[in-house]
């Protein structure tokens, strides 16, 4: 059955699923006894599967040619930009009070696992409006987990072309076992692979949520946030939760997922050593992960051993706890907050480390995670280029001490890796100077043009000084966000391979 149903197009499968999931929001609504919500869930689901079961037999009967990667790609890009107009339907019948393209600009939001939204309130949207962005977050989750394996890894793209042999959008013969298999047979088994080990982390973290005293609800929408790193919330953010420091600590476990994607899985190597600690990504992860708050909270800390405070200890650790868990948050693009947050400022002396927090986003997580920004495996390519090059100066004819791989990926890799940096820095120039001309401030721009592109949305709220109102936006610069978003979480280099007319010629 499931073969069957791959052999349609992929956008068609992504509008069938999609409409099916829109009756949990339904059966949720109903049992809230909130009618209105619940027709406008059940009749887009109804129309949405009908006009599939429609499409679907109009194309059954044609000889369908063997699906290509870039075919698959394209698919995975309408899905971005077209599917979300379905998704936005009952979100728009449901709320009432908004337009179109507020729902739309969720939608995106949310499939692309960004989580910016348009309102600020948590309570003016119904609780099964907040089930559907996270279940729309949490889907968008999967679908990018999916398509790195399936799609961006045959292709070298999405982080891979660091490694790869081939050019990025094109095959490398590296991959034997993509090649063995069609395009369709590998999306079918990727899927039937990581989509029940992606379902079963988020119930177990929902349930140790659950055990912390988190509201059921509410710890369903934060486990799928975490999974997806989209933090969606519907209470504001963790901080205003009930499961406190020990539910903090059960995420900041799973945030760990984002950081490499050994920790799931080991189909798509980004080096030949298989030990978790040995990947450069997780290494790198966890060096930020500890030493930014340590610097942070270092000058205080001297201060008050100076001035015998060692009474504070106690507020000492909740502080450096803070900032591990909101600086690994916001390296996943997570964008969740500690409670003690405010605590890691106040001990670091700074009043708002919104640059810090700019910065961490754009370095990202690890590659084929759901985490965006630039991806951990780039920024190690361009250290290893940068130390050779140091090491040259003092011995200009010295030999690297490395095997073949690590030479390729501090030469060809970190060539590769600096083409996606002025692409991103080429991208994020052009998004911010649009937005400033549509009449958003110099600030404003640059924070909401790296909140988009690397997918982190909770920065329009902690960056700048003061929380951005996105819903005050002009339609147009809303429209510019959502193009940004797209592009950030697909990457430039794919935008380029869907562009490239050789890439779709037999």
């Amino acid at each position: 059955m499931i073969a069957r149903l791959l052999t349609f197009p992929l956008i068609l499968v992504l509008a069938g699923l999609a409409a099916l999931a829109m009756l949990l929001p339904a059966v949720h609504a109903l049992m809230l006894d909130d009618h209105s919500v619940a027709r406008a869930f059940f009749y887009s689901s109804v129309l949405g599967l009908a006009c599939v079961a429609i499409i679907g037999l109009a194309i059954s009967g044609r000889d369908r040619e063997n699906t290509t990667d870039i075919q698959h790609l394209g698919a995975l890009f309408l899905a971005y930009t077209a599917l979300p107009l379905f998704l936005a339907l009952p979100f728009y019948e449901g709320l009432e009070t908004t337009r179109f393209l507020n729902a739309y600009f969720e939608m995106v939001s949310s499939l692309t696992t960004t989580g910016a939204t348009l309102f600020d309130n948590p309570g003016r949207i119904p609780e099964p409006l907040h089930l559907w962005r996270g279940l729309v977050g949490w889907f968008g989750g999967l679908m990018i987990w999916i398509a790195a394996s399936a799609i961006l890894a045959p292709l070298n793209l999405g982080g891979f072309e660091v490694t790869a042999s081939a050019e990025p959008g094109q095959e490398a013969t590296g991959f034997q076992r993509f090649e063995r298999a069609s395009a369709i047979k590998r999306l079918q088994q990727v899927s039937a692979t990581l989509g029940p080990m992606y379902l079963g982390l988020t119930a177990i973290l929902c349930l140790l949520m659950m055990i912390n005293g988190e509201r059921a609800f509410v710890a369903l929408i934060h486990a799928m946030s975490t999974m997806a790193t989209s933090g969606i919330s519907p209470i504001g953010g963790i901080h205003n939760g009930a499961a406190g420091y020990g539910g903090e600590v059960v995420i900041f476990l799973f945030l760990l997922f984002a950081l490499s994607r050994l920790t799931f899985s080991t189909d798509t190597l980004t080096t030949g050593r298989q030990s978790l600690w040995d990947d450069p990504e997780f290494r790198i992860g966890i060096l930020l992960v500890l030493g930014v708050p340590l610097l942070l909270f270092s000058r205080h800390f001297i201060g008050a051993f100076d001035v015998d405070e060692m009474e504070n200890i106690g507020e000492a650790v909740g502080a450096l706890w803070g900032g591990m868990f909101t600086v690994l948050s916001f390296l996943s693009t997570t964008g969740f907050e500690s409670a003690a947050w405010e605590a890691a400022r106040g001990w670091s002396g700074l009043g708002t480390p919104g640059l810090i927090l700019l910065g961490l986003a754009l370095v990202g997580g690890g590659v084929a995670t759901t985490a965006g920004g630039v991806k951990l495996l780039r920024v190690y390519a361009l250290y290893l280029n940068g130390r050779r090059e140091m090491e040259r100066l003092v011995h200009p004819s010295s030999v690297g001490r490395a095997n073949s791989g690590s030479r390729r990926l501090r030469r060809q890799g970190a060539f590769i890796a600096w083409i996606f940096f002025m692409l991103f820095a080429l991208s994020l120039a052009l998004v911010t100077i649009v937005l400033a001309g549509l009449g958003q401030s110099f600030q404003e721009s640059i924070v909401l043009s790296i909140a988009a592109l690397s997918t982190t949305g909770p920065l329009t709220q902690s960056a700048a000084e003061a929380p951005i109102d996105l819903l005050a936006m002009t339609p147009a610069a809303k429209l510019v966000l959502c193009a940004a978003m797209v592009l950030g979480r697909l990457e430039t280099l794919a935008i380029i391979a869907l562009a490239n007319p050789g890439l779709w010629r037999d």
